[in-house]
């Protein structure tokens, strides 16, 4: 089975295209999902982030803070490392996990759905990288609509330090094996998407 990386900037749209991909019957692996479950309340993941950075980065019915949890560890990068050091490990096992139950079912390929996939030096791992792309514009816009929806309104500086966090999307172009431009409307983006399955299944 093609192990396929899907990935892209913060607020590129990734999450979409990857719910597109699902909507034609390709099978993904989340990191996000995974990523929310390893630390939700009660949970080993969990514990570890509260010996590292407190109670403070609880809300009143135990579960975690993320916005808390953001604001301490983006744009401080040994505390982006020490949340990493507790978050990864237990992400790759719940996504080897998963990998290899889509093995046995003798697939041509999968997805995995993982942000950060160049920040954490994964290529080598993938037979091949997906790269959703957009402008830094339109993640600056698309970011700060996302956290306002969410109730947890991002100032500019905030919005800013999100995106600094990451690779740029420009320096993430050329090394993709695919990309898709999420740049204009949810029509050229199911256009997009659609090259994209066509793609996959000429592999």
């Amino acid at each position: 089975m093609k192990w396929i990386g899907l990935t892209g900037g913060i607020a590129s749209g990734k999450s979409t295209v990857s719910k597109m991909l699902k909507d034609h019957a390709i099978s993904v692996v989340d990191a996000d999902e995974i990523a929310k479950s390893i630390v939700q309340k009660g949970s080993p993941g969990l514990k570890s982030i509260v010996a590292r950075f407190g109670n403070d980065i609880l809300l009143s019915d135990g579960q975690l803070d993320r916005k808390k949890l953001g604001e301490l560890v983006f744009g401080d990068h040994e505390r982006l490392r020490d949340l990493e050091s507790i978050t990864h490990p237990l992400i790759r096992a719940e996504v080897l996990r998963q990998r290899t139950a889509l093995e046995q079912q003798n697939l041509k390929f999968a997805i995995y759905d993982i942000p950060l996939l160049f920040e954490t030096k994964s290529e080598d791992q993938f037979d091949a990288i997906i790269l959703v792309s957009c402008t830094v514009e339109q993640q600056k816009t698309r970011l700060r609509q996302r956290s306002d929806l969410a109730g947890l309104p991002l100032d500019e500086g905030q919005i800013e330090k999100r995106i600094a966090s990451q690779i740029s999307i420009a320096n993430k172009e050329q090394k993709a094996d695919f990309i898709i431009r999420n740049d204009l409307d949810q029509k050229h983006l199911a256009a997009e998407v659609a090259r994209l399955v066509q793609w996959l299944n000429s592999l």
